[in-house]
């Protein structure tokens, strides 16, 4: 027997459909904040990639700003969390690495200008 699941028929994201999740993931990540630093994740250049499948799985390769960071075990579920809110989203799954390590070099202008860092 097969599940209705395995008979699903996923189609291709267009590429106006990928352009508006794109820009709702960037909106989602850009609510989670270090803790430590008033800048948000994206700004800070902690999300290293993030995929989409087709189903809408995401799938987000994601650092700290150091190995040590006190919210290292919370983080990535706060990641999560924000991304399942957007409305079709069938999946999240969020992994730290540190590989290559975080540096300031990796911040956006914006988070510079916050942090009075130019």
């Amino acid at each position: 027997m097969t599940d209705a699941a395995s008979q699903e028929t996923v189609t291709a994201l267009t590429q106006d459909e990928l352009n508006r999740l794109t820009d709702q993931l960037i909106e989602k990540l850009k609510t989670v904040y270090d803790p430590e630093i008033p800048v948000d994740i994206y700004e800070l250049g902690l999300i290293y990639k993030v995929d989409v499948s087709d189903s809408k799985d995401v799938a987000i390769d994601m650092t700290l700003t150091a190995p040590g960071c006190p919210v290292a075990g919370e983080m990535p579920g706060w990641v999560k969390d924000a991304v399942m809110e957007i409305p079709g989203l069938k999946s999240c799954t969020v992994e730290l690495t540190f590989d290559p390590p975080w540096d300031a070099s990796r911040m956006s202008d914006e988070a510079k200008l916050q942090l009075n860092m130019f």
